[in-house]
């Protein structure tokens, strides 16, 4: 408990640190606000182009499409401005040998690494997924009660987990072969089909996000439930499940890397 106490304590003044930084650089803040936004909008541009031209796209509606698309941004953006800094662990850190500093250390490796930074210009990822899920909402697509909302803030967190597993996974390779950034630039690629229903891909897309990079399981799945009135248990229960087994395999590779890490001045 004292453990636990503590970590929450530290992570409290990397926060009050990280809104510091916030005031601090308002320019920069703001600049990089604005141009992830204007990236996420180009998304949502090219939605209403397509549904310019067909009425639906395998059965779904335009709506339906923002809502599922909002979905998957708000999970990868508690990812994205929680867990950014594996991308600098899987590139340079390890190569380099700056990851001796979490290594002697008396605390656990993976909450130094979290801890380290907090990436602002994901607060424009999660501002889009909440504008585009609220609007949605604001269409009647879906029924809105504290069932619905409860299953919904549980659906976004298994999400951002299953984001965090598959980036935690790749990064943990980079104790074997110094440098996996490649590796989880393409494996995160893949996060873009998570922002579309699976039956619009071809049947080897569709195996590999659902059983490979299970992104098809942070925002379709669980939009079924909502949209399409499928089972709790069968929709968003799988998705947690899906979650604890992937975050189970990814973080005891990375404990297990660690073990294995290698000084670059040895």
């Amino acid at each position: 408990m004292k453990t636990i106490k503590r970590y929450c304590r530290l992570y409290r003044v990397l926060v009050s640190q990280f809104f510091k930084v916030i005031l601090q650089s308002k320019v920069d803040f703001l600049i990089g606000l604005v141009g992830f936004l204007l990236t996420q909008v180009m998304g949502i541009v090219f939605l209403y182009l397509v549904f310019g031209q067909i009425p639906n796209l395998k059965g779904w509606t335009l709506e339906q499409l923002i809502f599922i698309y909002g979905f998957a941004q708000i999970s990868r953006g508690i990812d994205h401005l929680f867990t950014d800094n594996l991308w600098r662990v899987s590139y340079w850190m390890v190569i380099d040998g700056d990851f001796d500093r979490y290594m002697l250390r008396p605390m656990n490796v993976f909450f130094q690494v979290i801890c380290e930074k907090l990436q602002p210009d994901a607060l424009g990822e999660l501002l889009v997924g909440i504008i585009l899920v609220a609007s949605s909402v604001s269409k009647g697509i879906l029924a809105v009660d504290a069932v619905h909302v409860l299953l919904f803030i549980v659906s976004v967190i298994a999400g951002a987990v299953i984001y965090t597993s598959v980036k935690l996974f790749f990064t943990s390779i980079a104790f074997w072969v110094k440098q996996s950034g490649p590796f989880l630039q393409v494996a995160y690629e893949m996060a873009e089909f998570a922002k579309y229903p699976t039956e619009i891909y071809a049947k080897g897309i569709r195996f590999i996000i659902t059983w490979v990079i299970p992104f098809a399981f942070v925002a379709y799945l669980p939009a079924s439930y909502f949209l399409m009135g499928r089972g709790a248990l069968e929709t968003i229960g799988v998705e947690c499940g899906i979650a604890v087994v992937f975050w189970i395999i990814a973080y005891s590779l990375f404990q297990y890397g660690t073990t294995k890490y290698e000084s670059a001045g040895n």
